[in-house]
């Protein structure tokens, strides 16, 4: 059974600024975690708003999940650097 993904605003707007090639690869991602948001290399955040991350490349995705709903919410994609976290 699918979860329900939602992308907020930014990373909506991170998407559609990212280069091809590292968009295909994270709407892969996405699609993925789709069928299941506890696979890959998630990590859960400490002390930061939101919960979860997962790496593609030099792209980060800052997600919440609500297992009770079967939702994750994307809160934003980042390029990762020295200050990401």
């Amino acid at each position: 059974m699918k979860w329900e993904l939602l992308l907020a605003g930014p990373a909506r707007k991170a998407l559609e600024r990212m280069p091809a090639a590292d968009r295909r690869r994270v709407l892969a991602a996405l699609d993925a975690m789709e069928q299941n948001p506890f696979s890959g290399d998630i990590v859960r955040l400490k002390a930061q708003p939101i919960a979860w991350r997962r790496p593609v490349g030099d792209w980060r995705i800052l997600f919440d999940i609500e297992p009770e709903k079967r939702r994750v919410i994307v809160h934003d994609v980042v390029r990762r650097t020295s200050t990401t976290y």
